[in-house]
């Protein structure tokens, strides 16, 4: 069988085979989306389908008063009366330093690489440290906002670096949108504030992926924009960019400037569903070369469920419909991918179906493919829709060529039936997809071989959790818990076969961050590398999140040599300072430990700490020890009329 059976009785029902083979026989097809003519052509599509919603809205409201009157209730009788009511009530309340998915391809983290200084974003401030040459000095520390506005009620998440200037990236709900802080970073360090844009749109968080990308000088955004039937129409919402006035500007500030003209939003050719919200998927490509952020977008009209991921040269985003019936997401996710070329060049799209796991089941190769992992159903990236991933596992291998004005639709052919089992991790390393989750009767994790269908996937049993996927080098680390105890699984990935190798198991310990950059690896030698991963004690769950804490989890660090791993120590945080006068993002939900590779120094950034250590002794008796520590905690505020260094002594 050339698929699962859940994804075979998908593609059946919904007759995307023949419509797959219709399409392709079309020679003379459009080879991708359309965009609308100008405002009046969209604004007709929209009002047609908030029309529409309406009308069915009514019909279902009718139907309803006609089975009541059909055949009504019992009226309570008094005494039942407040019991009714007490229900109802009741019901009413109830740089290189940074761990990286594609090569060139920056993401947004805490801490990026400046030349000689390390810049830190934690807590809503920035601050920068000095590392060139042997130093590890505190520098300068600025708000990660501007200069006199009120930041309650805003996030500052990300973090990016090209040149002299540095990019915070986060969202405000009450400002509109995504907000993009850019600061200048000069030759000693200094930070200074140079402006904030707002690009109106809806709230881009994601558990597991990054709302912001670099690519040489152009900021790369992917941010989404929901639209429903009712409520403002749809033309009102449309997304906008502007240069932020200060505090004092009004809720109409006419500075807002709108960022995509009907000429750049593309749709397939298939009718918008009434029974569903509608999502305007916005790629936003900013150029921060000269004084001004000079922004251009690109945005495609589709289902509101995504994943979205970035190559080098283009952004994906999967989305997967709703059965109009039934408003909760369908076990077999119906499907559709969006191609958006970073050029600027038009969309193309296919229909497919099923959900990947996340932005790691992605990958654009070097042959013209796209390689997609997908699980039958789920509910897509957005704050945690990751824990919903539901049914049997497929891999898509899709030609490039295959993707065109939405009118097609992947073949049987294309998709691959997978043995995992319900797999929530996953990584293509080299030639190889990786895959894994929970401990479980049979096999944990599986290798795949994803670009040649002949040879079958492969199993493989660590023996514990598999929460995490990493490549190390030319191989593969698996990383979970057996019990209380924190195990690495070195994979070893030759011509044909994979196979488990050496192994490190960390007793009392689990991961003290999930996302990917938490982890980071660096070569040292032909098949040899150093790794380093934050970890907490046997009370820690691991998660993104360290709730109103300052303090952080130790970094462990593991030498890998061929198949097998030496364990090197850790650099652990010292104790909590006091209070830090948080004023915004005062929660670290991207996490506040990384391990760090400068050259041959080996650091640890822990909570405010900047943590170095050593290599001492050699061979097995090899381990890392502290050399020296330097605190950027910021001072709490002085007394009216005090003085003071912005940070602690």
């Amino acid at each position: 069988m050339s698929l699962n059976r859940t994804l075979l009785t998908t593609l059946a029902g919904l007759g995307l085979a023949a419509l797959a083979a219709c399409a392709s026989s079309d020679a003379a097809a459009p080879r991708t989306l359309a965009a609308y003519a100008d405002d009046h052509e969209l604004a007709q599509a929209l009002d047609h389908w908030r029309d529409e919603a309406a009308r069915r809205q009514v019909d279902r409201r009718r139907y309803g008063m006609a089975m009541q009157q059909a055949s009504p209730p019992p009226s309570p009788s008094p005494a039942a009366a407040p019991a009714a009511a007490a229900k109802v009530a009741e019901a009413a309340t109830a740089d290189g330093i940074t761990n990286v998915q594609t090569a060139g391809v920056d993401e947004g983290g805490i801490v990026k690489r400046a030349g000689d200084h390390l810049v830190v974003l934690r807590r809503g401030r920035l601050f920068t440290v000095r590392v060139g040459g042997d130093d590890l000095q505190p520098v300068a520390a600025i708000d990660a906002y501007a200069p006199g506005s009120d930041p309650r009620g805003a996030w500052y998440d990300e973090l990016l670096v090209s040149g002299s200037t540095v990019v915070v990236v986060g969202f405000s709900y009450a400002r509109g949108g995504t907000e993009i802080g850019l600061f200048e970073i000069d030759a000693q360090g200094g930070l200074s504030y140079r402006a904030t844009y707002h690009l109106r749109s809806n709230d881009y968080y994601s558990a597991r992926n990054y709302a912001s990308r670099l690519i040489g000088r152009q900021l790369v955004f992917y941010s989404p924009t929901l639209l429903q039937p009712a409520g403002l129409h749809p033309l009102q919402m449309l997304p906008s960019v502007r240069r932020w006035p200060g505090q004092a500007a009004p809720a109409n500030d006419p500075s807002w400037r709108r960022l995509l003209p009907a000429t750049r939003i593309f749709r397939s050719d298939d009718d918008f569903d009434p029974g569903q919200a509608l999502a305007l998927h916005t790629i936003t490509r900013c150029d921060i070369e000269g004084a001004a952020l000079n922004c251009k977008a690109t945005a495609v009209l589709g289902p509101a469920g995504r994943i979205f991921y970035a190559s080098a040269t283009s952004v994906y985003v999967w989305t997967a419909t709703r059965s109009p019936l039934n408003p909760a997401p369908r076990r077999e996710a119906t499907a559709v991918l969006f191609r958006l070329p970073l050029d600027g060049a038009a969309p193309t799209a296919i229909k497919t179906v099923g959900m990947p796991i996340d932005q790691m089941s992605f990958l654009e190769d070097d042959q013209g493919h796209l390689n997609v992992l997908l699980r039958a159903g789920g509910a897509g990236e957005g704050m945690f829709g990751q824990q919903q991933l539901q049914g049997d596992t497929a891999l898509l291998r899709l030609p490039l060529s295959a993707l065109g004005d939405g009118h097609g639709a992947a073949t049987r052919d294309q998709y691959r039936s997978l043995p995992a089992r319900q797999p929530t991790q996953n990584r293509f390393v080299g030639d190889w997809l990786l895959m894994g989750g929970r401990s479980q009767p049979g096999p944990a994790a599986w290798a795949l071989r994803y670009a040649d269908p002949s040879t079958p996937a492969q199993p493989l049993d660590p023996g514990h959790a598999v929460e995490r996927i990493e490549a190390m080098g030319a191989q593969a680390v698996l990383v979970g818990n057996a019990g209380a105890d924190l195990v690495f699984s070195a994979v070893q990935l030759g011509p044909t076969q994979a196979r488990l190798a050496g192994r490190h198991v960390q007793p009392g310990a689990r991961q003290g961050e999930t996302r990917t950059h938490g982890f980071f690896y660096r070569p040292t030698a032909a098949d040899e590398g150093l790794l380093g991963l934050p970890v907490l004690g046997p009370v820690g769950n691991p998660g993104t999140v360290f709730r109103g804490g300052q303090g952080a989890a130790s970094v462990l660090f593991l030498r890998q040599q061929g198949p097998g791993f030496q364990a090197l120590g850790s650099l652990a945080s010292g104790p909590v300072r006091a209070d830090d006068g948080c004023k915004a993002s005062c929660v670290d939900w991207y996490g506040n430990a990384r391990p760090l590779f400068l050259g041959e120094r080996v650091l640890a950034l822990l909570g405010y700490e900047l943590v170095e250590g050593r290599l001492a002794g050699r061979g097995a008796a090899e381990r890392i020890v502290e050399r020296r520590r330097s605190s950027f905690a910021p001072r709490p505020p002085a007394p009216e009329g005090g003085r003071g260094s912005p940070f602690h002594p």
